[in-house]
């Protein structure tokens, strides 16, 4: 199983998974020459996609879903709320799937196994993706950790993580002030203090077996917060050197990672 990110902020999120011959795209917020070129970055084209997982109707990451699924004939899977929140009519001539929070998806080779999280979207999931013997787990866009967050992350082997803003470079920047409070609230995105906190609830849970292969910091604010940030206090729950710590970017995302 591996896995690699075509960029990662508020201009446009992606991330491919690919476990045997199935590939999948979470998300997909970029234009249609734009993914295919972050594609070829990792030595893919669009009709090596399986399918198109959808997060949420955020523009950043459903943006260009609807072109980019009906240019290349790749089905899409995602929550009723997200497809109405979106557009269903964005859809018309590509193949929907539709899917529950709380219940696992088979395809082909991942199982898919979505659970809810507290955003200000109309129906929002974030996803475990397993091939039967690893799993990577990705929690992006939420504004807070719940228990069934943690159960549902608790065990896997690599895990794609928020840390979206420094709470302190939030408050003290130039944003708004309903901007700073949408964004730091319980529907809005993780800070790097959240974050690390939620990373140490796992190694805590009964069962959750420790055995993470790869921890990415994902979705950082080019305006407030750093990678430098963002790997400190994921590295200080973890004990280990900061530069273990991956951070996903706008402009690159991040190359193969692999999953043994």
């Amino acid at each position: 199983m591996r896995f690699a990110s075509l960029g990662s902020g508020s201009e446009g999120n992606g991330l491919i998974v690919q476990a045997g011959s199935t590939r999948l795209l979470l998300d997909c917020g970029f234009g249609l020459a734009d993914t295919a070129r972050r594609l070829g970055r990792l030595d893919l084209a669009p009709e090596d996609i399986d399918g198109i997982v959808v997060t949420h109707e955020h523009d950043d990451h459903v943006g260009g879903v609807p072109r980019f699924a009906r240019k290349h004939g790749i089905p899409v899977y995602l929550t009723y709320g997200t497809m109405v929140a979106a557009g269903a009519g964005k859809f018309d001539d590509v193949a929907i799937t539709l899917i529950d929070s709380h219940t696992p998806v088979p395809i082909a080779d991942i199982e898919l196994r979505p659970f809810p999280v507290p955003h200000d979207a109309r129906e929002p999931a974030q996803f475990v993706f397993c091939d039967g013997q690893r799993s990577l787990g990705v929690l992006t866009d939420t504004g807070a950790s719940t228990s069934h967050i943690e159960q549902m992350l608790s065990d896997v082997d690599a895990l794609v993580l928020e840390c979206n803003h420094d709470i302190d470079m939030l408050m003290n920047g130039a944003y708004p002030y309903a901007l700073k409070q949408r964004i730091s609230g319980r529907l809005g995105h993780l800070d790097n203090g959240t974050a690390s906190g939620l990373l140490g609830a796992l190694t805590k849970i009964p069962g959750a077996t420790g055995r993470m292969q790869h921890v990415i910091a994902a979705h950082l604010s080019k305006q407030n917060n750093t990678p430098v940030l963002a790997r400190r206090g994921l590295a200080a729950v973890l004990g280990c050197d900061d530069q273990w710590i991956g951070v996903a970017t706008q402009e690159d995302g991040f190359a193969w990672r692999e999953i043994t």
